[in-house]
């Protein structure tokens, strides 16, 4: 029997085309198969060979005969890991029956052919979300050191069978890891308010592919979206505009933690934001007392930014920020809570580095770890404080350098530039939603670049890693969302996962491949000209 040996440098450079996961969910929104924007049928009845998942394992050995999924089918979970092992089976299970019709039951017990689940602490190489997939004529085993491992290896697994039907996991090894640790995704539901319901299909979407973190900006200058006891106005007040004047809304508390344990047993840790000490009119307008003047603001229902600040000198402002942070804090089992500090031109640059001074310290004593703009590295970020960098090619090369010395410093940084990551910005000219500020944002552009090496003096070592915001001064709707999230979404969790080897002509096929999946799902997602979509 010929064994195939290749790694993910090799994969590339075939450039062949293949089929992207069944995203079919728990929760069973997926629509038919079929061409969204133009009707058109789709087919991938064939199963997908290893060079064409998306993204690209590490390493590949295909061999030999596969394992043909049928009737009696069965997921097997066990002996090692326990309840949450099997709630990974049960999950997978869920999502495979619906596109291949079959029962796949998910037992716990003895070894036997089928797709077997297995955690080994002992397995060289996989990390805390790596995983190793084993396919032959008995079955499938997944083994990872952890249960995230066993769900993304799973996640591979879908990707391996067809769009519709049992069909055959071929023959062979993948072992693979991510590249970087922290691989995201923002949302910004404070310029548009978007339900609990619409964001879990986006975690859907985005855990299918390895996104591992969804940063939830919560709050803004058009509204706050997230209920606070001890300052209720802030949501029943401050949540009730939006963009254009639309009624906005806000999320409960329980909703929160609704949509926290979702992300959370997909493997996705939730970032909230609360943006201080700019970008706060809806607060200002819900507490009079947050202003310097005492008096309170209209709610703003435009898209300007810059123009609020927090009044910096006042106590009353730091109670506010603890009470927020703190009930936050208690709502989030994830490690970071993400305090803004962008664009806050309002305040002066000694009052800016004083507030967020307390800011941190409130994120501190509630046990959690700071995310901030890198317009924080102007100031003094806290031992340990994570930057997201959101600048451009334009970018001051000042703003750059203070950048790289809080790098060199020890703080870690997500990388999120403009004209690259930001999901908001426009395609190109013909784009209906979206902006332009930081130039027109083409799928090849979000692609194209590496992490470990786009900041100068930055070494991959300092980039934690990447995340891909998106912002909705001009989405408004689910449709529009994922229309701008999809397709480039998909290269920030290529560039969040794979090896660092970049073939557009090879991604840009595979990608293509991904149609009939995306279709499946029903996001009518941005067919790029320079991708060959074959339609």
């Amino acid at each position: 029997m010929r064994v195939l040996r290749r790694t993910l440098g090799t994969l590339l450079a075939l450039g062949v085309l293949g089929a992207l996961a069944s995203c079919a969910s728990a929760r069973g929104d997926d629509a038919p198969p079929g061409d969204v924007r133009s009707g058109k049928a789709r087919s991938a009845a064939s199963p997908t060979p290893y060079e064409r998942l998306l993204p690209a394992p590490a390493s590949v050995q295909a061999a030999g005969a596969g394992y043909p999924l049928a009737a009696g089918t069965v997921i097997r979970t066990g002996p090692a890991g326990g309840a949450e092992v099997r709630r990974v089976g049960e999950l997978l299970a869920q999502q495979l029956r619906g596109p291949t019709g079959l029962p796949l039951p998910v037992v716990h017990g003895p070894a036997g052919d089928g797709i077997r689940l297995r955690i080994d602490t002992r397995a060289e190489g996989l990390g805390e979300e790596g995983y190793r997939l084993d396919s032959g004529p008995r079955g499938v085993t997944l083994t990872a050191r952890t249960p995230a491992g066993l769900f993304h290896a799973g996640q591979t697994l879908r990707q391996l069978l067809p769009v519709s039907g049992p069909g055959t996991v071929p023959g062979g090894r993948i072992t693979d890891a991510p590249r970087f640790a922290y691989r995201g995704a923002m949302l910004d539901i404070a310029r548009h308010f978007f339900t609990v319901e619409q964001v879990k299909r986006y975690v859907d979407q985005l855990a299918q592919y390895k996104v591992n973190t969804l940063h939830l900006h919560l709050t803004d200058d058009q509204g706050w979206r997230i209920a606070i006891d001890s300052w209720p106005r802030l949501a029943e007040y401050g949540g009730g505009s939006e963009v254009g004047g639309g009624p906005g809304g806000h999320w409960t508390k329980d909703q929160y933690r609704d949509l926290v344990a979702y992300a959370a047993e997909r493997y996705v840790d939730v970032v909230p934001e609360i943006d201080m000490p700019g970008h706060v009119n809806a607060a200002l307008a819900s507490y009079a007392e947050l202003n310097c003047d005492g008096r309170a603001p209209e709610r703003y229902t435009g898209t300007k930014v810059g123009f609020s600040s927090l009044c910096v000198g006042k106590e009353r402002t730091y109670e506010f920020v603890e009470d927020v942070l703190g009930e936050l804090a208690a709502l989030t089992p994830g490690r970071y809570l993400h305090i803004g500090g962008d664009e806050a031109h309002q305040t002066p640059a000694a009052d800016y580095a004083a507030f967020m001074d307390r800011a941190q310290q409130a994120v501190a004593r509630h046990g959690k770890t700071v995310v901030a703009w890198h317009q924080l590295a102007s100031a003094r970020p806290a031992p340990g404080a994570v930057l997201q960098y959101w600048g451009h090619d334009r970018t001051a090369a000042a703003e750059k350098a203070a950048v790289a010395a809080a790098a060199k410093a020890g703080h870690p940084l997500v990388l999120s530039p403009a004209d690259r990551l930001y999901l908001d910005m426009k395609y190109d000219a013909a784009t209906k939603p979206g902006l332009a500020w930081a130039g027109y944002v083409p799928v090849r552009r979000s692609y194209d670049w590496d992490p470990g090496a786009y900041l100068p003096d930055v070494p991959e070592s300092a980039v934690l890693g990447v995340e891909a915001p998106l912002w909705t001064e001009t989405i408004a709707t689910r449709a529009d969302l994922e229309f701008m999230a999809f397709p480039r979404v998909l290269s920030l969790a290529e560039l969040g996962w794979s090896p660092a080897v970049r073939d557009w002509s090879a991604y840009s096929g595979r990608l293509a491949a991904h149609a009939a999946r995306l279709d499946a799902q029903g996001i009518a997602f941005h067919r790029a000209p320079d991708v060959p979509w074959g339609d």
